[in-house]
């Protein structure tokens, strides 16, 4: 049931003020109405199941216009006959007969409804006007509707149910919360995670959303103290502003988002005039806006449960530096390489844990971080855990946290003493060690029966082997990272407002846009604008050496892919030569007088695009990558939303591939990284100041040298214009 037609037109805009609090009652019905139940559904026998076997014993009312009896149970005609108080009703009837058991429903005070039934927006225009007309329905009687074209929820916590798909039991309650755009693939997440021992404290398939939003649940999640991590699947972005709302509070208050988004979008209307729109195109923007506020992006179901997991299981505060204790060489290797992937790094043991670990490993073992403990651990299963103990002596010296790889039979071996004993032995050690002990599987499998059953008793999160379990602690590594770094960015003051000038209409090249970056701090290389080959000259006799000649005209916006630029030009005659070719070009495009800029041409340093372009999902957008004329070719740049600090503009010049150029690569000079950042700084503080006049706003190259750094060019894009 996809959501990807959902909510147009409508897509939460009759608001109750879906508040936290009133989520919370909507998500813990004492009572549910199953309307449409029937015998020939195996949604309806999935729902009455589901709300039987795990909703504690309150009840659940049948309702069927011609039928007595339903599953076993007694089946009432309409709403009116239960002669009970209703909490929820479930609508799982025809979708010309929603309506009307809704209008039933606000007419015997039920307030909260689940809609199964599909037909709606995700069909069209028509669906969509009758998605309007449920909403506006709803809206009127104070009620609250999850859907239409969902399966309901799973309050595992709560201990409700009302959920139309098969749920195999135990269902387990734990921290990690699950919302997900989508249907079907809600069941295979319950699944997943049951198979992996990550326990939900809420499921909920999210449907069309025309009331209850997807941001909706996130936002009773974060205040929810059942949950503490939240996993989402995610298809829209409905709501952004509230998105980022939702996302700075669970920063605030240490919940991690883990989110796997899915779907594609070409870039935006603006990627033919300037370079940012190829480079920072909608689904480079959207990832870097949902990580920009927190949210930790995943690339596959696996690695969503296995790092909301991770984060449920509050492993603590985690850091690059990583020692490891395993049972295998083998493992060893493969914990390397992923560390090493992942950006985490693998200190030697410290002197006294070197010193003593030979004591307990048996001869043959290498000490040495990463530890395999050897195959010994065959013939003494307390090898591994002594060895652990041995590492944790003297942990926070040399590590962040420690990984220990351990095993947990499925099936309860004849005598589960020994195994009891040293898991309780390990769980003792998690609870005394001074850096968090992380636990993980060598491979990936099942964690059901008696591990699941023990390890949910001591308390106990085992990541599900070396691959999914190396990436879900390096995002989590990464995640409280940029949980400091946005706390402090949120701190920042933003720019003041740029007056906007008389003339913003269009696109400005760079002629009329050097003058708007001088005014504000962005340092730009000096130039003449001339209008014949004999001014050309005199000009560039006058700047003393190698300059570059180009056609000063808004029309022009790629100079060189028009033959519009002539560089490292030395004699007069080249200059002379070159000037007149393009005051000719310039006379022939227009777009301005047929004037040419001269400029001195910069050798050396770097090249780089910083540009802010104003997206319409989420605001004012910074892109810093690799520049020049190659710029989309190598698409080498990191987003952030603004405002930023210069710590995180920073932080985006090490992301770049290309940044050991600014380090002065092969013997070349380091750029003076301090002006870079201030000029940086500058057009991104010119960018947000332009408000909502600015589409885009692009320096490229702004040339990075030893001794300072230069817009080279530059051009604006204002809102409602293009190049002629």
């Amino acid at each position: 049931m996809a959501a990807e037609a959902a909510g147009r037109g409508s897509g939460g805009g009759a608001r109750l003020g879906l508040d936290p609090a009133r989520l919370r009652a909507f998500f813990h019905p004492e009572s549910v109405a199953l309307v449409g139940a029937t015998d020939r559904s195996r949604w309806s026998i999935s729902t009455y199941e589901n709300w039987t076997s795990y909703s504690d014993g309150r009840p659940i009312h049948l309702v069927h216009p011609h039928h007595t009896t339903v599953h076993g149970a007694k089946a009432a005609p309409t709403l009116e006959a239960i002669g009970e108080p209703v909490d929820l009703v479930y609508i799982m009837v025809p979708t010309d007969r929603v309506l009307d058991v809704l209008a039933e429903a606000a007419a015997v005070g039920i307030h909260n409804a689940v809609v199964l039934t599909a037909g709606f927006a995700e069909m069209g225009p028509a669906g969509m006007e009758l998605q309007d007309r449920m909403l506006a329905l709803a809206a009127a009687h104070g009620m609250m509707v999850l859907g239409p074209n969902g399966n309901g929820f799973v309050n595992a916590a709560g201990r409700r149910v009302p959920y139309g798909l098969p749920i195999s039991p135990p269902l387990t309650a734990g921290p990690v919360g699950i919302a997900l755009q989508s249907g079907g693939l809600a069941s295979a997440v319950v699944t997943m995670a049951q198979a992996r021992g990550i326990r939900p404290s809420l499921v909920v398939s999210m449907g069309n959303e025309a009331m209850i939003t997807l941001t909706d649940v996130l936002d009773y999640l974060v205040e929810d103290e059942a949950t503490r991590s939240l996993a989402v699947f995610l298809e829209t972005v409905r709501q952004p502003a509230h998105l980022r709302q939702v996302a700075t509070r669970a920063l605030e208050v240490g919940k991690p988002i883990v989110a796997l988004k899915v779907g594609r979008s070409q870039a935006g209307t603006q990627a033919a005039l300037a370079h940012t729109g190829a480079v920072a195109g909608d689904a480079a923007t959207t990832k870097a806006a949902l990580e920009d506020v927190g949210i930790v992006l995943v690339e596959s179901l696996e690695d969503l449960l296995s790092t909301a997991g991770l984060a449920g299981s509050r492993p603590g505060r985690l850091g690059r530096r990583l020692g490891v204790v395993a049972v295998s060489g083998g493992a060893c290797e493969i914990i390397a390489d992923r560390a090493t992937d992942e950006g985490i790094e693998l200190p030697p043991f410290p002197d006294p844990t070197m010193a003593t670990l030979p004591d307990v490993l048996p001869p043959y073992a290498n000490p040495q971080n990463p530890l395999d403990v050897t195959g010994y651990v065959v013939v003494d299963p307390t090898l591994a855990i002594r060895a652990l103990e041995v590492v944790l002596e003297h942990a926070g010296a040399a590590f962040d946290q420690v990984l220990f790889q351990t095993t947990v039979p499925r099936v309860a071996p004849p005598d589960p003493g020994p195994v009891l004993s040293r898991l309780r032995h390990l769980a003792q050690l998690r609870r005394r060690s001074d850096v968090p002990v992380v636990l993980q599987s060598s491979s990936s499998s099942d964690l059901t029966g008696f591990a699941a059953e023990v390890m949910s008793e001591l308390d106990l999160h085992l990541l599900d082997g070396i691959e999914h379990g190396m990436a879900a602690l390096g995002a989590m590594v990464r995640w409280q990272e940029r949980r400091q770094a946005r706390l402090a960015q949120l701190a920042l003051d933003p720019p003041g407002p740029v007056a906007v000038p008389d003339d913003a209409v269009g696109v400005w090249g760079e002629a009329r846009t050097r003058a708007l970056l001088t005014d504000h701090g962005v340092p730009v290389v000096p130039s003449a604008l001339v209008l014949d080959p004999d001014a050309a000259v005199a000009a560039a006799g006058a700047m003393g050496g190698p300059v570059v000649v180009k056609v000063a005209s808004d029309a022009v916006v790629h100079k060189s892919d028009v033959g519009a630029v002539a560089l490292d030009l030395r004699t007069p005659n080249d200059v002379r030569r070159e000037a007149s070719r393009l005051c000719d070009l310039a006379r022939s495009i227009g777009g301005g007088e047929p004037g040419v800029l001269v400029a001195p041409m910069r050798r050396g340093g770097v090249e780089l695009l910083v540009s802010v372009r104003r997206d319409p999902t989420w605001g004012a957008l910074l892109t810093v990558g690799i520049g020049g004329v190659w710029v989309e070719i190598l698409a080498d740049a990191a987003l952030r939303i603004l405002p930023v600090s210069a710590e995180e503009v920073e932080t985006m010049l090490g992301e770049l591939r290309a940044a050991p150029l600014l380090d002065g690569a092969r013997g070349a000079s380091p750029v003076d990284r301090g002006a870079l950042v201030d000029a940086i700084l500058a057009i991104a503080a010119l960018g947000q100041g332009l408000g909502e006049a600015l589409d885009t706003l692009e320096v490229n190259p702004l040339w990075a040298g030893p001794d300072g750094c230069e817009a080279l060019d530059a051009l604006v894009v204002w809102r409602g214009g293009g190049a002629t």
